[in-house]
């Protein structure tokens, strides 16, 4: 697989959703903005994420990923401070 067709699968899984993707062959650091996440503890917002890749990750064309997830007033302000 390749960052866009992870990006195309995260992205159908949200609504209005900034998805940015990093890596390849099976592994990859995906990065989502939603604001789906308000209110949520980590660990649902990385099951909402893996949702979107299950099938990816049970048929092992994806084996490792790193999820980061934020909502949008969360990612403004890790980008002020420089986190992003």
């Amino acid at each position: 697989m390749n960052p866009e067709d992870v990006i195309t699968l995260v992205e159908a899984g949200f609504e209005s959703a900034d998805v940015a993707v990093e890596g390849g062959g099976d592994r990859f650091q995906i990065r989502v903005v939603s604001e789906a996440f308000s209110g949520l503890l980590p660990v649902k917002r990385q099951q909402m994420v893996y949702a979107t890749i299950d099938e990816q990750i049970k048929s092992n064309t994806i084996h490792a990923v790193q999820i980061i997830t934020f909502t949008p007033a969360e990612w403004e302000k890790a980008q002020n401070q420089g986190l992003s």
